[in-house]
């Protein structure tokens, strides 16, 4: 590659100062030393005669415009502020939300924090993923996620059941499934509310117990179970 590349430098100023008989000479040199053809042969030196190649035939990266900016700053302020109200929501569920975020909490007021009719207009006209784009730099450095506060175990793992969608259910009330959620946010460390939820195969009753603590687990409120 780098040897066409020498070759297409080589014949591309001769070809450019070349009368129009004497192109085609050096085109038939250039296609019997390459192998192109005389259309990609005619294309290369036509190009490395305008633009000639520079070191490693690096290419030149033009620099991106950047887009013009259609909001205002402070509808990005106020878009950031509601997005860290709603727990940190996809542009897509933002979109949908966020007239409800607006009105029916008192998290933003008119006049307070940048908030005005104008922002409010430009934020429920906001699309989806206008709001992805807006919202990027702050959801790179504050990226709300959930962490994991329990490990597979190798033991267990062989004695429970994996439960497929066309298995059958239980006939009888008292077979429940599990789960405990860890109340923590993206940071697994201080003081934090866990929930056991137990959910009736067969009833469908849900019961929710809570805790403080996952090794003893405290029940704060156990409401009670009726199968009948």
């Amino acid at each position: 590659m780098a040897t066409r590349a020498e070759i297409t430098t080589k014949y591309a100023r001769e070809y450019a100062k070349a009368a129009k008989k004497t192109k085609g000479v050096v085109l038939d040199e250039v296609v019997a030393v390459t192998g192109w053809t005389r259309d990609n042969a005619r294309r290369r030196l036509t190009q490395a005669a305008t633009h000639p190649p520079g070191p490693c035939r690096q290419v030149a990266k033009q620099d991106r415009k950047p887009r013009a900016r259609k909001y205002s700053y402070d509808a990005l302020k106020v878009l950031q502020h509601v997005w860290a109200i709603s727990g940190g929501q996809c542009g897509k569920y933002l979109a949908v939300t966020m007239r409800i975020l607006l009105e029916a909490h008192n998290e933003v007021a008119f006049g307070q924090d940048r908030y005005t009719k104008g922002v409010r207009k430009e934020l429920l006209t906001k699309s989806p993923a206008t709001i992805h784009r807006y919202l990027r730099p702050v959801r790179a450095k504050d990226a709300i996620n959930g962490v994991s506060t329990t490990k597979p175990g190798a033991l267990l793992r062989s004695a429970i059941t994996i439960r497929r969608a066309g298995d059958d259910v239980e006939d009888e009330p008292g077979f429940f499934e599990g789960d405990t959620v860890a109340h923590c946010g993206p940071v697994e460390s201080g003081e934090f509310a866990r929930t056991r939820n137990l959910t009736g195969l067969l009833t469908t009753i849900t019961t929710c117990y809570g805790s403080s603590r996952a090794k003893h687990f405290t029940t704060l409120f156990s409401p009670p179970i009726s199968l009948e």
